[in-house]
C-alpha cells in the first residue's frame, strides 16, 4: 500500500503468518514486539526450527534499548539452537533523520550488540544492518538482500547475469521478482541505489499499463508489452489455453541511457539499464536475453529434479 496509508494500520497484537506466493513460496511471521517467546508457552523449536531468517525491526527514531537487549538475548538462544539462520536488523524509520544521525545511531546498535555477545561468549556472529525507510526504495533493497541469501542458486545467478551484461553492453541488470519489487539476483558491479530505484518504479509503470490495456493472462498481476499496441482475447476452442510470447518494453531515458524490460515468466522479469549505443544492436541483446531465460529455465528445472 502507499505509505501514507500505512498511518492508519493497528499495532500488530498477535503473531501472524502471511505466505507470500511468488517466484518463491515462504511464509513471513510476524511478531509484536511485546510477546517473550522464551516463555515457556511457546514452543521455541516450532517458531524457529524451520526459518530461513530473523529479521529484526528495530525503530530509529524511539528509544531502543529494551528491544536491542531482546535482540541480543534471541541472538544468543539462537546461536546455542540454530546458528545457521541468517540474523538481519533493519535500523527502521531512518527517513526523519539526519545523515550523521543514521550513521551515529547504526554505530551505536553494532557496537552495543557485539559488546553483549562478546560478553556471552560469542564473537563472530554474523549480522546484516539495513537503514529502512517505507518512504523510498531502502526497505525493498534490504529485504532483497535477505531473499538472496535463502536462495542456493544465487551463484549461479549472480553468473549467468555477468555473462549476459559482458556480451551484450549491459551495465546494470536486476533479476526482479515483479509481485514484491524483490530483485532476487544482480550482476556483480555494485548496485546504485538510484539504478535499483529506477528500475523499480519501471516495473510500476509497465504493471500499470497492464491493468488499463492488458488482457487476463493469470490470476497473477502480469506485465504486458508496453511498446506494442493492445490485444483483445479472442474465444478459444477445443479447449485451448490462451498464450502470448514474453512481454518485453524499452524506454530512452533523457541522460541518453534505455531501460529494457524483458519478462521471464509469469513471475520474474529482467531489467537491465544500458547505453543507447548497446540497443542499437537490439537483435543480438534480445537473442543473449533469450540465451539468458533458457539458462534459467534449466537451472529451475534442475532444482525441481
Amino acid at each position: 500500500m502507499p505509505p501514507t496509508e500505512t498511518l492508519f494500520l493497528e499495532s500488530t497484537t498477535r503473531i501472524t503468518k502471511d505466505p507470500i506466493h511468488s517466484f518463491m513460496d515462504f511464509q513471513v511471521w510476524d511478531f509484536p514486539g511485546q510477546i517473550d517467546f522464551f516463555d515457556p508457552t511457546f514452543d521455541f523449536d516450532n517458531i524457529f526450527g524451520e526459518h530461513g531468517a530473523l529479521i529484526w525491526v528495530l525503530d530509529a527514531q524511539d528509544e531502543y534499548l529494551e528491544a536491542l537487549s531482546k535482540l541480543h538475548a534471541t541472538i544468543i538462544q539462537l546461536q546455542r539452537n540454530y546458528p545457521m539462520i541468517n540474523i538481519e536488523v533493519f535500523i527502521h524509520k531512518v527517513d526523519g533523520l539526519s545523515d550523521d544521525y543514521k550513521i551515529d545511531t547504526q554505530r551505536d546498535i553494532v557496537q552495543r550488540t557485539q559488546d553483549e555477545l562478546s560478553d556471552a561468549g560469542f564473537d563472530n556472529v554474523q549480522i546484516s544492518y539495513h537503514l529502512t525507510s517505507i518512504y523510498d526504495h531502502s526497505i525493498f533493497e534490504a529485504f532483497s538482500k535477505v531473499i538472496q541469501k535463502l536462495i542456493p542458486q544465487l551463484g549461479t545467478l549472480e553468473n549467468l547475469l555477468n555473462v549476459l551484461c559482458s556480451n551484450s553492453g549491459i551495465e546494470k541488470a536486476f533479476l526482479f521478482d515483479v509481485l514484491s519489487k524483490i530483485y532476487i539476483a544482480t550482476d556483480s558491479s555494485p548496485v546504485d541505489v538510484q539504478s535499483y530505484e529506477i528500475c523499480s518504479d519501471y516495473i510500476d509503470v509497465i504493471v500499470d499499463i497492464s491493468e488499463i490495456y492488458g488482457y487476463s493472462r493469470s490470476p497473477n498481476r502480469q506485465l504486458i508489452d508496453a511498446s506494442q499496441p493492445p490485444q483483445s482475447a479472442g474465444p478459444l476452442s477445443n479447449g485451448e489455453e490462451e498464450t502470448s510470447p514474453e512481454a518485453s518494453s524499452i524506454i530512452r531515458l533523457q541522460n541518453g541511457m534505455v531501460l529494457y524490460l524483458r519478462e521471464i515468466n509469469k513471475y520474474l522479469a529482467l531489467i537491465c539499464l544500458m547505453r543507447k549505443e548497446s540497443i542499437e544492436k537490439q537483435g543480438l541483446v534480445d537473442y543473449n536475453v533469450q540465451v539468458f531465460q533458457n539458462a534459467l529455465e534449466k537451472v529451475f528445472e534442475m532444482r525441481g529434479a
